[in-house]
């Protein structure tokens, strides 16, 4: 469907959940989707060993806007729609950028790490698989949703016996 770029070492996994059935009946319900681009790096993968987050060290990953997609994100922006990012590379793209400009057509480079109390640009939704513990893919979940609405999902997603990790079960997180 998706992740034609090469250059990432890990495929950007939220999106396996999206065929092109489903990603045709979100189209024919108004949907409009964009496409961006983050190389996936190693230190995706690197857990969280700092003491506070805010000393943990992000590792640098490029990423491609082209400019269909910051046609659309700027368009969503003006119609005060929400952007809803399909996984954390996908969050990582759209929070790199300035919060008071427009989406603009470029490749660059962003170590950007996510955590509480982050302050979120543009994003408002989320669709992303169940993390890893002292992971900064969890830490971002804890941003977007709280501390202790993750704590709640998490709780419930053990007990119905969801999927965990990068081929598990997703959700869809506000």
């Amino acid at each position: 469907v998706y992740a034609k770029a090469p250059g990432a070492v890990a495929a950007p996994t939220a999106g396996l959940h999206f065929t092109l059935k489903l990603l045709t009946e979100l189209e024919a319900a108004g949907v409009d989707r964009a496409f961006v681009t983050l190389q996936v790096g190693m230190g995706t993968f690197k857990p969280v060993t700092a003491e506070e987050l805010s000393q943990h060290v992000m590792h640098n990953e490029a990423y491609t806007i082209d400019a269909v997609a910051a046609a659309t994100l700027n368009r969503a922006k003006r119609e005060g729609r929400r952007v809803i990012a399909v996984g954390t590379t996908s969050a990582r793209v759209l929070e790199s950028q300035p919060a008071d400009q427009p989406f603009e057509a470029k490749s660059s480079q962003t170590s950007i790490f996510i955590y509480p109390p982050h302050e979120w640009n543009d994003v408002s939704a989320m669709v992303t698989n169940f993390h890893l513990p002292r992971s900064t893919l969890i830490a971002m979940l804890a941003a977007l949703i709280g501390l202790e609405e993750q704590r709640r999902v998490y709780a419930e997603a053990i007990a119905q016996k969801y999927r965990f990790f990068s081929y598990g079960d997703a959700m869809f997180v506000e």
